[in-house]
């Protein structure tokens, strides 16, 4: 699916674009970054998720000649149009130049850290914020939400199939490709499979068995039909009576040396019938056969069927999967932390607010991730590059001063890597590969501790900025604020 990765935008980042040209900045070179400020569905961590989309819009960001005439006729409120001619002629000869350095997808991620870091002339890094945005922000939570659920269900695979409740074909689309990389083994989306080589998985609905004249003709067509992907929906008209159909099907598909590969429950009190159908398929020596469930599950249903002791082989989640059903953004930020004029030095940026929660941090930033020799984490170091870190590698949390910790002598790595260098993408293919990303999660999820992974009152974190970096914003908020 095409998108004009140009004009997804918000009009206030071209009119932006347009001043600083015509204030003389065109050539001020910036930083931005983007991150969260808050844990998504109040839960330990988030997994990043839409930089192969980042990938994809630099590749292809350009205005054409129909998105010229497009803004020329745009326009301002005061009379006439809202935008100069020589800035849209400016506009059409217009080539990305910017670095782009991002976290890899699939990467653990926590509040206040950089996921994505853009360097290049102020311009250019103000036209991309939006459309940047919108890539990361819903990705990132759905893969999230899509962790969440995989962690509940265990060792049994989720398939997603949220695509008919979706926002869209867009929001269904990267929905189901962020589900993946959040851990799910398979979605029933066809386009999405097709256009990021995804497992795709399903069956049939209740109108199958609705179009026979009974369920057990439904059934044995169904397993005529496909008898090497045969899992059987039994609560179209009575849940005990479907099962005993299913049973009937699967012993007549094992006389012809094929299989039932499971029964599939989408209503009613999952984890009771789940237990009745495992008794009764195992009694008819189908213990082979998986129960499947759906019908609106979350991380917390599931975990609940679980506790109830249901033997379930595999989940099928959507709606509140697709759609993010417990919170519908993510609230990442995009912020100017520093700039320079040709061949001079950077110069720090903060924006103060009311709140201290909205308080920026100020440099050109990575962040360090150190490790217990264990190998789990053990806290993550937001430095400014240009600054590096002093000896003692303490963190500070930026909300409050006196929570610190010391990192020094533990094994760390750097988590931005390069995406995009002067306007051309740099990243290997193995970092656009969803299934390369679930894995890479996978791996992440493993160095945290239980109780950060836990779905209520989860352990926080540390993520600090590096000792150095959090006295020069106090210094900065200081003198901006006119106290020195």
């Amino acid at each position: 699916m095409p998108i004009d990765y140009a004009l997804l935008t918000d009009l206030y980042e071209i009119t932006m674009a347009q001043g600083y040209r015509d204030s003389g900045h065109e050539n001020t070179e910036a930083c931005f970054h983007m991150y969260f400020r808050d844990t998504p569905f109040k839960g330990g961590y988030a997994i990043a998720c839409g930089m192969a989309q980042l990938a994809d819009m630099v590749d292809t960001y350009a205005f054409s000649g129909e998105d010229i005439d497009y803004l020329s006729k745009i326009p301002a409120p005061g009379g006439g149009a809202l935008f100069a001619a020589d800035f849209l002629e400016w506009l059409r000869d217009f080539k990305l130049t910017v670095d782009i350095d991002a976290v890899p997808e699939g990467q653990v991620v926590f509040p206040n850290e950089p996921l994505v870091r853009v360097k290049g002339p102020i311009m250019q890094c103000q036209l991309l914020e939006a459309a940047l945005l919108n890539c990361v922000n819903f990705q990132t939570l759905i893969a999230t939400k899509a962790a969440r659920v995989c962690l509940a269900a265990q060792d049994a695979p989720v398939a997603e199939f949220g695509l008919r409740r979706a926002q869209g074909a867009g929001g269904g689309l990267w929905a189901s490709r962020a589900s993946i990389v959040g851990g799910c083994a398979s979605t029933s989306n066809v386009l999405a499979g097709k256009m990021f080589d995804l497992p795709v998985s399903g069956t049939h609905a209740h109108s199958w068995v609705m179009a026979f004249p009974s369920e057990l003709e439904a059934f044995r067509a169904y397993a005529e039909a496909f008898p090497k992907n045969c899992t059987l929906l039994v609560d179209t008209y009575n849940v005990e009576q479907g099962i005993d159909n299913a049973i009937t099907v699967g012993l007549e598909m094992r006389e012809r040396g094929e299989k039932l590969s499971g029964i599939r429950i989408d209503s009613g009190d999952l984890a009771w019938l789940a237990k009745m159908a495992r008794r009764k398929l195992d009694a008819a020596g189908l213990t082979d056969c998986g129960i499947v469930l759906s019908n609106d599950l979350d991380e917390y249903t599931i975990q609940s069927i679980l506790e109830e002791g249901a033997q379930v082989s595999a989940w099928g989640v959507g709606t509140k999967l697709a759609c993010a059903y417990d919170q519908p953004t993510l609230g990442g930020v995009y912020k100017l932390s520093a700039t320079r004029k040709p061949g001079g030095e950077w110069v720090d940026h903060l924006k103060i607010s009311e709140s201290a929660k909205k308080l920026t941090f100020p440099g050109v930033l990575d962040v360090r991730r150190y490790y217990h020799e264990d190998g789990h984490i053990a806290g993550d170091m937001v430095f400014d590059t240009n600054v590096g870190v002093q000896e003692c590698e303490t963190i500070v949390d930026p909300l409050d001063s006196l929570r610190r910790k010391r990192l020094g002598g533990k094994r760390f790595e750097t988590l931005l890597a390069p995406l995009a260098r002067n306007g051309k993408t740099v990243l290997a293919p193995k970092f656009r590969d969803a299934l390369a990303a679930r894995e890479r999660a996978r791996e992440g999820l493993a160095t945290l501790d239980e109780s950060q992974k836990r779905m209520l009152n989860p352990h926080s974190y540390p993520v600090g900025l590096e000792r150095g970096l959090f006295e020069r914003r106090s210094d900065l908020v200081a003198k901006l604020r006119g106290f020195e």
